[in-house]
């Protein structure tokens, strides 16, 4: 471990310990200004239990932009877009 990787370990974990020595003050903040009793509000009137479920059904079962992204690159001669795995570049025939 570097002394520039141990300096940004214990910077890290001082302001951490600052944030969460601050977090009450923070959610009392928060709760004069009326934002906790509105989150409660809206959370009794829209989120339902089937709107829960219809979510995590939507989050698990549409794909993320990573793996478009893993699947998706462009060749190094022409920038043209490869959507599929390959050896090869369809537009110039340069090896990928």
């Amino acid at each position: 471990m570097t002394l520039a990787s141990r300096k940004w370990l214990v910077a890290g974990s001082v302001l951490l310990l600052i944030g969460f020595a601050n977090l009450s003050m923070f959610v009392s903040w928060l709760e004069t200004l009326g934002v906790l009793a509105w989150a409660r509000r809206v959370s009794d009137q829209y989120l339902t239990g089937t709107s829960v479920t219809v979510i995590a059904a939507l989050l698990i079962l549409l794909p993320s932009g990573t793996v478009i992204a893993i699947c998706a690159q462009r060749c190094h001669v022409c920038d043209a877009m490869l959507l599929r795995r390959g050896k090869y570049c369809n537009e110039c025939g340069s090896r990928v």
